[in-house]
């Protein structure tokens, strides 16, 4: 079962000449076959817009998505990187002509705040064969590679934005692979991060994907704004479990954890897509939404047992089907009075939107020659069809429609502003005081439908339907029991890997180590940190406890969460951020730990600012561009700082500079690693790249490995291209999935430097 999010073509063309030349088009359809009869007689049936709009919408249907980009990361880094966007990258593209055409630069999405999304609208093979293009395209995708950036479709940003999350909340993303609403989550958990440090904020994100595989995209997501308060969990979102915590009185008791902001971007037909995903103009058929429409409930209801007073959850699809929207909505507050719909209409006042609809008329008929006003009329029309079918009286509006508010819902649309079709709805959960008016409401459509008697084989209960369930889908848990409250385990982790009797969940525990373990004291004496590092939220992934080669931090959230509750039972994929690493020696020298660089700006607030190294724009440049620099190598004023430095991890910080031509505009610091003869940039080869065009406008020089298997026949792997991860489906799974991690940061011993020295 599809979330209906499939990467799609990249490149634009507007409309007009632009847009019939796009390679996008003629290589994959016509558009004279952009057409599907049923489709076209459904949505007309629903009237979801006015005649004089239709040609318009479906012009946009038949054209290329633009490209979108975010500047992702934390907010002081997004917006200095936005700058250079801004200030470097538009001018140069202000005035490119491609076959005799003027070519539009990329231009700020007007809803998103702080300017900080981006759309251009070019053919693939402008990126290709303009150099401009190329370079500009080469650093988007460098900044996509170590997360600077998010390729994501226009249209998915917003959810997010609208769960308005704080540092201190307790945040969850039921249906979250691949991961880029999850990473626009952790930024805003992340406000207070400054330029060159990661804060530990109180609150969590607790990132859930039903598909074990898909979870390995978010825990690769998360490492590129690395967080203590991020975890990842591989559960099926309608049956998810009560995470327990212990109470304020006693360990051995425990309570649930509610949560204060809540996601649920169900699973869905995706005909919200079909600009990019073209297959869906032969294949689109009503019941795609229809058999979705009752997996999609029981995720929102069941989030609405896992929501704290007064939270919020935000209810999206990329479906424009109000059976997959608005049906689901309705029937998911007439099942839960406490839960009411927010106007957000003066949120985001340049997004260009339209109201949910109150009326809308499903079918089971593949034809869609018969859609029907009323359940009564569908199964007095056709009863057999009836009995058999999937539709019950919730994908139709209730009696009590007109209360529910339901234009309060958000349906974007493809024409409006150049985007994908959409779908928001934000719901926050009534004070107790409200909840007599929303109760009567409930007697009354009880009674109502007490009047009408079904056939015994659909006899829908909306709050569990387990008649109704989709096959691929287990059968619901007791929601409102205490029954998967777990006893209190030990420092380690909540139990054994066979402690759920699920023999296919494969994850190592997790250890907390204690704050006086002498391989963690030595490590923090080494790496010169303050006695303020949180040692005893630091973890290790083994059953024994032991420090073997990784070690991660967590909030103390999330320690309190896996301490009080067995991992295999929540099925716990990642807790916390990795930070250090040990790295082997070489010949004569001992094992050291270093910090990781994902893992720097989370230890940078504990390092002592006396032992960080200030460098220089001269220093930085040659760490980049050269491959295990000798000491010798650096100029002279330099050197002996260098010998000055034992042999091991350091920090170095490079403050704002500008060497010919190329400037920094912002504080850096880099861990490195000090050998025998050499000091190396410890970042992996990506990053450095990204850093080198960012500041030097250049790559990195290939190594003299890539040389070698170059003159050996071998092929250096090119720039690729810019991946978009947020609607990325199976495909792009694969593409992130198989990119290959080659790091940079390898201790190497005087002999093998000795052979490099010979070499060169």
């Amino acid at each position: 079962m599809g979330r209906g999010r499939k990467r799609g073509g990249r490149g634009g063309g507007g409309r007009g000449k632009q847009a019939k030349s796009d390679e996008y088009r003629t290589d994959l359809i016509e558009k004279a076959d952009m057409k599907n009869e049923r489709f076209f007689a459904y949505y007309k049936a629903q009237n979801i817009l006015s005649e004089d709009e239709w040609d318009d919408f479906l012009e946009a249907l038949r054209t290329p998505l633009p490209t979108t980009f975010r500047v992702a990361g934390s907010r002081q880094i997004a917006k200095s990187l936005n700058e250079t966007i801004k200030d470097v990258h538009v001018p140069s593209l202000s005035n490119v002509t491609f076959e005799d055409q003027k070519l539009p630069p990329p231009v700020q999405l007007p809803w998103y705040p702080e300017g900080l999304a981006w759309q251009f609208n070019v053919p693939k093979k402008v990126l290709r064969k303009s150099p401009e293009f190329k370079k500009f395209h080469s650093f988007l995708v460098f900044e996509t590679e170590v997360g600077n950036i998010s390729r994501q479709e226009a249209v998915s940003m917003l959810p997010p934005l609208f769960l308005e999350v704080e540092p201190h909340h307790s945040v969850m993303d039921m249906c979250a692979a691949p991961g880029s609403k999850t990473a626009q989550l952790l930024e805003a958990l992340h406000a207070q991060d400054t330029l060159t440090s990661t804060s530990i904020p109180s609150g969590v994100l607790v990132a859930n994907d039903s598909d074990y595989k898909r979870t390995h995209l978010l825990i690769h997501q998360s490492a590129r704004l690395p967080s203590p308060a991020f975890m990842v969990t591989n559960l099926d979102a309608s049956n998810y479990p009560s995470i327990r915590l212990p109470t304020a009185s006693s360990a051995n008791k425990k309570e649930q954890l509610l949560f204060d902001r809540i996601l649920c971007d169900v699973p869905c037909s995706g005909d919200g897509t079909i600009r990019k995903n073209i297959g869906i103009w032969k294949h689109w058929q009503p019941n795609d939404g229809n058999g979705l429409h009752g997996l999609q409930l029981r995720i929102l209801q069941r989030a609405m047992k896992l929501l704290k007073p007064d939270g919020r959850i935000v209810y999206s699809t990329c479906s424009i089907n109000p059976v997959e929207n608005e049906a689901v909505i309705a029937a998911a507050l007439e099942s839960n009075p406490e839960y009411h719909l927010v106007d957000v209409s003066s949120n985001l006042p340049e997004l260009k939107r339209r109201p949910g609809m109150s009326l809308w008329r499903p079918t089971a008929d593949k034809s869609v020659s018969s859609t029907y006003e009323t359940y009564e009329a569908f199964v007095a029309a056709d009863p057999q069809a009836a009995a058999f079918t999937k539709l019950t009286p919730g994908h139709w509006p209730p009696s009590s429609v007109n209360e529910l508010n339901l234009e309060r819902c958000m349906r974007i649309y493809p024409h409006l502003q150049d985007s994908g079709g959409f779908f928001v709805a934000v719901l926050e959960r009534k004070p107790t005081e409200a909840k007599a008016a929303a109760q009567a409401r409930e007697k009354k459509r009880t009674a109502e439908n007490a009047e009408y008697s079904e056939p015994e084989t659909k006899k829908p209960r909306i709050e569990s339907e387990p008649e109704n369930r989709d096959s691929s889908t287990p059968a619901p848990i007791d929601l409102t029991s205490d029954a998967g409250e777990i006893p209190a385990s030990g420092e380690g982790g909540g139990g054994g890997s066979n402690a759920s009797g699920n023999g296919s969940f494969k994850e190592m525990p997790y250890t907390f180590l204690s704050p006086r373990d002498p391989t963690l004291l030595s490590c923090i004496s080494r790496l010169r940190l303050t006695p303020g590092f949180p040692s005893s939220n630091v973890l290790v992934r083994n059953p024994e406890g032991d420090v073997v080669r990784s070690m991660y931090l967590t909030n103390d959230l999330i320690k309190q969460i896996i301490l009080a509750n067995d991992f295999t039972k929540i099925r716990l994929n990642a807790a916390g951020t990795k930070v250090f690493t040990k790295q082997e020696g070489g010949k004569g020298v001992e094992a050291q730990y270093r910090i990781l660089g994902e893992g720097l700006p989370v230890v940078l607030p504990y390092t002592d600012p006396q032992s960080i190294i200030t460098g220089n724009m001269t220093v930085l440049r040659h760490l980049v561009m050269s491959h295990y620099p000798l000491c010798t190598s650096f100029e002279e004023a330099f050197r002996p700082v260098l010998d000055s430095l034992d042999l091991g991890c350091h920090v170095f910080r490079f403050p704002p500079g500008e060497l010919d031509g190329a400037s920094l505009a912002h504080d850096l610091l880099v861990p490195i690693w000090k050998s025998g003869v050499s000091v190396s940039l410890m970042v992996d080869k990506k990053a450095k790249n990204a850093l080198s065009l960012r500041v030097f406008g250049k790559e990195v020089p290939p190594s003299i490995r890539d040389q070698k298997s170059k003159a050996d026949g071998g092929e250096v792997a090119p720039a690729g291209e810019l991946i978009e991860h947020s609607d990325g489906g199976a495909e792009a799974e694969a593409e992130v999935e198989g990119e290959a991690m080659v790091l940079d940061d390898i201790a190497v011993s005087p002999e093998i430097e000795r052979v490099v020295v010979q070499a060169l």
